[in-house]
């Protein structure tokens, strides 16, 4: 039997209020106006704003399912809306997940977590922007689909997409290709990590929501005016039944169950996810219990050791447990201690270059070895956006300091203080990337000639992939790892730019960049990276045909040195016997 939070979810989404949207509605101004200071004299700081208001913007370009009255995004139409019929679930709306048309689950949940936990830390930055409304509605048209994709207790749908038609489609919202797959974990296939990154989600978004919440001290603002406590109590439903469900079920990775996933966001562990998880809930619940238990958790399992030197991303989040640690302890006046000297080892190891899985580029952006090649502007975001929260609770003024530099070398650098004066943000400036890999705002038909034709619609708000480890950056569309767009690589910035618009009256960087500027410095050649085979002058192959390569590759390395040692013992065996 369902439970009754579950039976009522159709009736609550009709009664749940969405707060009412600014009339006329907000419309990202035009790239020119990017490259136009404002006078810097006043907070909030217009053109701030409009990058705050862009990036929740592109969450609207990314809707799947049938949109509302109020779309903003003129060239997108309903798709894909009978999602789900495989199951005989309801499972349209929600987002796509990147540059095509897959829905995601993992990915979703921490885009979702993020966006609220910003939204509790910096939400007055909506506020004095007049952008609440549309924080409202980018959060609930996501957490309303996760809710769908969570029918019952036990069972969370993880992916919607068609994986053996996704890699060789390349055209409109229109012509998606049906019929799509959904794919679900349960008890006898189930996935920690996936369920305990919904069930966070879920709880940071609650406690956003809800009308008791108070914000975490005097150093932060106040949380975004979204007061909603019948909503918040049916996201809580939802965070509970799924921690309940991953704590119970069989431990397992959640790619191992839905191998279908694996290509895209297959998970490294389950343990951060469960431990955020609880300490979410323990913030929405109010509840001792669960606090220790997420402290237990935290300790046995030495993820203050595991994660020193990793990076915070949709897979990894264990960077931001004593961050958020310190905050809660701080807001129910505990100890924070522990937790402080844990979120300062850590960020102090990245600003001192102590770590051995990440270095700076030559211009200054953190990147870490492996994970930074397929999108090397999110880590660096997220890592500022951690810096920019635990600044305020640094244990001196120097330890803030240096805290609050780094955020903002690392924010400079990605709205356009870099070698190719290129804010990595679609339409903010004339300079911004031209070519995003989207294949609703490309316009473009074939998957053989992706790169052809200009960018039909600008994707305003939409952070991409990122330069290379040289700080060379090409725009060149088929390109994924450095133009691809993606949920959560917007997250931070929203973040970011919503603490900017609190207290910040000086201009974005990029308002300084005219227009043509990387024209003067746009690299030779091409990319040497995952989509592009380095120096080999062919044209770059699909994520999926990389892979594949990657296993024929290693296949034939087997055989062939398999061959040579059988060889060489074959010649050893007849020299012994001469």
């Amino acid at each position: 039997m369902l439970p009754l939070f579950l039976l009522l979810f159709p009736l609550s989404q009709t009664v749940l209020a969405q707060l009412s949207r600014p009339d006329p509605p907000f419309i990202p101004q035009d790239p020119e106006e990017g490259a136009k200071p404002s006078d810097g004299s006043s907070i909030p700081n217009a053109q701030w704003t409009n990058l705050l208001g862009s990036g929740l913007y592109f969450y609207e370009a990314q809707r799947s399912g049938v949109l509302p009255d109020d779309n903003r995004v003129g060239w997108r139409n309903d798709s894909v809306t009978d999602d789900g019929e495989d199951v005989g679930t309801d499972l349209s709306g929600g987002y796509f997940d990147a540059g095509d048309y897959i829905k995601a689950t993992f990915p979703l949940s921490f885009t979702l977590m993020s966006i609220c936990w910003g939204g509790i830390d910096f939400g007055e930055g909506y506020n004095m922007a007049n952008q609440t409304p549309y924080l409202d509605s980018t959060l609930r048209w996501g957490l309303d689909w996760l809710m769908k994709a969570h029918p019952s207790d036990n069972t969370l749908y993880v992916l919607v997409s068609d994986p053996h038609k996704d890699d060789d489609y390349w055209g409109g919202d229109q012509d998606i290709p049906t019929p799509r797959h959904s794919y679900p974990i349960n008890e006898s296939s189930p996935g920690t990590d996936v369920a305990a990154a919904a069930a966070a989600a879920f709880a940071a978004c609650s406690y956003l929501y809800n009308t008791d919440r108070i914000s975490f001290g005097s150093p932060y603002g106040e949380p975004a005016s979204l007061r909603d406590t019948n909503y918040a109590e049916t996201l809580l439903s939802h965070a509970e039944s799924l921690y309940t469900f991953a704590n119970t079920a069989d431990k397992a990775l959640y790619h191992e169950s839905v191998p279908e996933i694996a290509d895209s966001y297959a998970s490294s562990g389950y343990e951060d996810e469960l431990t955020i998880a609880a300490l979410w809930l323990a913030l929405a619940t109010n509840s001792s219990e669960r606090y220790q238990e997420a402290e237990d958790m935290y300790t046995e399992r030495h993820l203050g050791e595991q994660y020193l030197d990793r990076l915070l991303n949709w897979d990894s989040k264990g960077p931001a447990i004593p961050v958020l640690f310190a905050q809660v302890a701080s807001l129910w006046e505990r100890d924070a201690t522990r937790w402080k000297e844990d979120a300062e080892r850590y960020l102090n190891r990245i600003v001192d270059g102590e770590g051995d899985t990440y270095w700076m580029t030559p211009a200054g952006l953190l990147y870490y070895e492996g994970e930074s090649d397929y999108d090397s502007i999110n880590p660096a975001l997220n890592a500022a956006m951690l810096f920019a929260r635990y600044a305020p609770m640094a244990s001196s003024d120097e330890v803030r300091d240096k805290f609050e530099e780094f955020a903002d070398s690392q924010l400079t650098y990605v709205l356009g203080r870099n070698p190719m004066s290129v804010p990595y943000v679609v339409g903010a400036n004339p300079n911004s990337p031209s070519n995003p890999h989207s294949a609703p705002a490309s316009g473009g038909s074939s998957i053989d000639n992706i790169n052809e034709g200009e960018t039909a619609y600008t994707l305003f708000g939409g952070v991409i992939g990122g330069p290379d480890r040289h700080d060379n950056y090409y725009d060149i569309r088929n390109d994924w790892p450095q133009t691809e767009i993606a949920l959560d690589y917007t997250a931070p910035l929203l973040t970011l730019a919503a603490m900017h618009v609190i207290s910040d009256s000086s201009d974005p960087y990029y308002t300084r960049l005219a227009a043509g500027e990387y024209d003067k410095v746009r690299p030779e050649g091409t990319p040497c990276d995952p989509a592009y085979p380095c120096d080999s002058g062919n044209p770059p192959l699909p994520k999926g045909a990389q892979i594949a390569i990657g296993v024929v590759v290693s296949v034939v390395g087997v055989v062939i040195f398999g061959g040579i040692a059988w060889y060489g013992w074959l010649l050893r065996r007849s020299s012994v016997g001469k």
